[in-house]
């Protein structure tokens, strides 16, 4: 090399040099390598950051004696303000030959013989970054696979933590105990401990899996909705107990109906077919007097669930005992239907000038008696007027001929 030739070379090595280290001291501090340096790691993680480590370190030797061997060359440079032949040859050597020796643990194992070991190898510059080119991109692709992994799962770990801070103290202020959340915690500390310990396990196809942390968020949000619901109950309790008194009230007033109609269907129909009686306003009662303030051991999210059970129960009785009552209804009101269709009928005979005929005016009567007498005989009275309107309809067909 000439002497321009070696200051243009020595300037571009310089300024690899600085580029090299720069990426170097930012692979160390990307938030991955962060992660996996002085982490207590377990399985799969545990070998990356295996790897990790001894890439970066045998990156850096390499760095090291590179950068020994520049400033070697740049301190014979400097020496010698107009280097001579001699000089020049050296700095050639320096620039261009193999002047980097290698650590003898960083010769690849594929490269030794029994005798070279001790030695080391010896590489050029350029030699030595083509060598720390692929470690490199190995290196920051582990980094950025693992980052990639592990911080979707710290993001989501810290997620469900914060709903199960959110339970926790929900059910701090309601007292009481909740096994569903005892049980959801366990397993996110089994789960928390892998996304910590060896994230690489919840790897799926270069991606983190996040299944086992959605179902438990899942359980927890679940937990916690139950728990605001305590909450609301302890807040408005005796608005939800007079809540249910007051549908208490209505059923009993129903029950009462129905055996009021029951007694009458009973005394106006004969061998009516009913329903049986609703008796449920008594046990409600009870129930309701049971509910109160929590009781030891439990908190306002056991109580909150037996007001829960109390209203829905109390509700569906008074739907039942309505039913009841409108199904005995039904039979006197089927009573005074057939009633005021024998009048009906009766008042269309006398128009169409039938009002004398005896055969009509004693099926009437027949009709009148069952419709009229207690117990009733629905059946037969139904049969009797059907065939008093038939007769009509037949007298009516035959003055139209």
């Amino acid at each position: 090399m000439s002497r321009d030739e070696a200051d243009r070379a020595l300037a571009r090595l310089r300024e690899e040099r600085e580029r090299i280290g720069a990426a170097l001291l930012e692979l160390e501090a990307h938030q991955g390598y962060q992660l996996l340096d002085g982490a207590s790691l377990d399985g799969e993680t545990r070998r990356v950051q295996s790897e990790v480590r001894a890439g970066v370190a045998s990156l850096w030797a390499l760095f090291d004696v590179y950068g020994r061997a520049l400033d070697a060359a740049e301190s014979l440079r400097a020496r010698h303000a107009k280097p001579g032949q001699a000089q020049l040859n050296e700095l050639t050597w320096l620039i261009a030959g193999p002047s980097v020796e290698l650590p003898a643990e960083e010769v690849p194992l594929h490269r030794r013989t029994l005798l070279s070991v001790p030695s080391g190898e010896r590489l050029t510059l350029r030699a030595v970054v083509e060598r720390m080119t692929p470690m490199y991109e190995a290196a920051a692709q582990a980094i950025a696979a693992l980052d990639a992994v592990w911080s979707a799962l710290l993001s989501r770990l810290a997620e469900v933590e914060a709903e199960r801070r959110a339970a926790e103290e929900l059910l701090e202020s309601l007292g009481g105990i909740e096994p569903e959340l005892d049980r959801l915690r366990d397993d996110l500390e089994t789960v928390a401990v892998v996304v910590r310990a060896d994230p690489m396990a919840l790897a799926r196809d270069g991606r983190a899996d996040t299944a086992r942390l959605d179902e438990i968020r899942a359980g927890l949000a679940e937990v916690r909705r139950g728990l605001e619901e305590a909450e609301r109950l302890r807040d408005g309790f005796a608005d939800r107990i007079r809540g249910v008194a007051a549908v208490l009230e209505r059923l009993r007033g129903t029950e009462a109906e129905a055996r009021r109609v029951r007694d009458e269907a009973l005394a106006k129909i004969a061998k009516p077919t009913l329903p049986e009686l609703p008796e449920a306003s008594a046990a409600l009662a009870d129930r309701l007097a049971a509910v109160g303030r929590p009781v030891r051991g439990h908190g306002w999210n056991d109580v909150s669930t037996r007001i829960f059970d109390l209203e829905k129960t109390a509700n569906q009785a008074l739907e039942r005992a309505r039913e009841a009552v409108g199904v005995i209804s039904g039979l006197l009101d089927r009573r005074e239907e057939l009633r005021g269709r024998l009048e009906g009928y009766r008042v269309k005979a006398a128009r169409l000038g039938h009002a004398e005929d005896a055969e009509l005016a004693g099926m009437y009567e027949r009709a009148r008696e069952l419709l009229w007498t207690s117990p009733c005989d629905l059946r037969k009275a139904t049969v009797t007027l059907s065939g008093y309107q038939q007769a009509i309809n037949a007298r009516v067909k035959g003055a139209d001929r």
